[in-house]
């Protein structure tokens, strides 16, 4: 294992309380590399559904294969987080970093030269393992390679290229499947890895819990056990109905051990996850409000992009195009929340970026088959600087809430709150859509046969295709406008899931914006 690094010793003489160590003159460099980890991560986690039609014609996939490509990642890495995150707190988060970014790298080119959809599912499932150990490193090496007073502002970056990612990633799939084959979307990381992987193993420092906690393996699987149980559940609760027994059940399985794991950590003394972190109000309120704001950010991207594909017909790249926008202002807006939470307190700036949100989707809701894009546009800006406000306090304020020996359990707590607040806002979101769209088109197919009714029911896409055969031309307008229906609903849902996050923040979330991280 060359890429888990030994202990250092430690020097003869520990500088004193007043004369703190010297920042590291490499920090900026590392942030650098941290981020480009990370894009790696995020775009890997947006940039397949865009592809799925062209992956389907290529390699015959069925619709349930072609969800397991998206949640083979998904459920692996949400499941891991919290386990990798606490091996690269043990033995050392540059190891880790490394080894994750290999492995991804790995799993990339075996994905990009696949010849069936269980190769790609499978390929996928690998990166998921990667990125579960790429995410938590990179925020954790972040916290301790910066200086207090410098902290709040490399977060602020950190957070800004990760809200960023999730738009970039569908451009860039857009871009390639335009000129390219479909693996390209895949091998195109390669030389992102490579530079991330040489670029570490020169400026990222080395660090890891001092005091050498002993591995937890009770507590690694009963978390991987329940959070993939309730991810799982999420994910296909849609499908089965949420009220149906198995969805139900799926959830009574992942309520039972959650607090089976939950019970455990707190008996042990060196728990992997410590809970009573989360009597810190700082801490909980903080990953409440992430996975509100989570919920309310990958519901809208998953709105935007099928309206901009099924209502206003554009193709792959220009959908991707369209929603550039929302990484720009995110990249640009990020960094200056930390000035802002110190001039106006963090529950302000996190408040009043939850408003932005909330304004942006009610907008978003007024747009018909025919609005203009710069309407569109102006809604865009109004989410993404929102968003962009609202994650790096939030991220800090979790950070803040865990010993600084414990950044990589901080860091994968933050990145838990993120999934799993993205897969319910997906699962929900989508569920809201297609119910209403449903119930809007029903009494338009009376009459049509039983397997035209069920294809248009199925989804847009599938409405529009049966509006092609003879006689129903006039499927495709209503359908259209049936999905406008659901959209609508739902956004105005995920605006009060905003506006409930905004609420939470400003009355509970700390005002204070000291953003040291606890060193015991």
């Amino acid at each position: 294992m060359a890429l888990i690094e030994r202990p250092v010793a430690a020097p003869p003489v520990a500088p004193a309380a007043s004369e703190p160590a010297p920042p590291d003159p490499r920090r900026w460099y590392t942030l650098a590399v941290l981020c480009t980890s990370l894009i790696i991560v995020i775009v890997g986690n947006t940039s397949l559904n865009i592809a799925l039609p062209t992956l389907a014609r290529s390699l015959g996939a069925s619709t349930a294969q072609q969800q397991w490509m998206v949640d083979a990642y998904s459920l692996v890495f949400c499941g891991l987080l919290l386990t990798a995150g606490a091996t690269g707190d043990r033995y050392g988060r540059k190891g880790a970093l490394q080894a994750g970014l290999l492995l991804f790298l790995v799993a990339a080119i075996t994905a990009s030269f696949a010849t069936s959809a269980e190769q790609v599912i499978a390929c996928r499932a690998l990166m998921g393992l990667a990125a579960a150990f790429v995410m938590p490193s990179t925020l954790s090496i972040l916290t301790n390679v910066f200086p207090p007073h410098e902290r709040a502002k490399a977060i602020a970056v950190w957070a800004g290229i990760s809200g960023a990612g999730a738009a970039i990633g569908p451009i860039a799939s857009g871009f390639l499947l335009a000129h390219f084959w479909w693996g390209s979307i895949f091998l195109v990381n390669v030389p992102i890895v490579l530079i991330a992987l040489i670029g570490g193993y020169f400026v990222v420092p080395k660090s890891r819990d001092p005091m050498q906690a002993r591995l937890d393996p009770i507590g690694a699987v009963l978390s991987i056990a329940g959070i993939v149980a309730l991810v799982y559940t999420i994910i296909e609760g849609p499908g089965h109905g949420w009220g149906s027994g198995i969805t139900m059940g799926g959830f009574a399985l992942a309520i039972f051990i959650l607090g089976l794991f939950g019970w455990w950590e707190l008996h042990r003394s060196e728990p992997m996850v410590d809970l009573r972190y989360f009597k810190n109000r700082q801490l909980s309120v903080a990953s409440g409000s992430m996975t509100l704001v989570y919920f309310a950010m990958f519901g809208i991207f998953f709105l935007m992009t099928q309206y901009f594909q099924l209502i206003h017909g554009y193709g792959t790249l220009s959908t991707g195009l369209r929603q550039g926008p929302v990484a720009i202002v995110m990249i640009l807006v990020a960094p200056r929340s930390p000035a802002l939470a110190t001039r106006f307190g963090r529950n302000r700036v996190v408040a009043g970026g939850m408003g932005s949100v909330a304004i942006g989707m009610l907008l978003f809701s007024l747009a018909g088959p025919h609005t203009s894009y710069y309407f569109i546009l102006g809604t865009m800006v109004f989410i993404s600087a929102g968003m962009a406000l609202t994650i790096s306090p939030l991220t800090a304020s979790i950070m803040s809430g865990v010993p600084l020996r414990k950044a990589g359990i901080g860091s994968a707590i933050n990145d838990t709150t993120r999934e799993l607040g993205g897969a319910l806002g997906v699962a929900v979101i989508g569920s809201l859509v297609a119910s209403r769209y449903v119930s809007s088109l029903s009494h338009t197919l009376v009459g049509l046969p039983a397997d035209l009714i069920a294809k248009a029911k199925s989804s847009l896409a599938g409405a529009i295709s049966v509006s092609n055969t003879p006689g129903h031309s006039e499927l495709a307008g209503i359908a259209r406008q049936s999905f406008l229906d659901g959209m609508h609903l739902a956004l105005r849902f995920a605006a009060i899931i905003a506006i409930i996050a905004a609420t939470i923040a400003y009355r509970l979330l700390p005002p204070g914006t000291d953003h040291k991280v606890q060193v015991h």
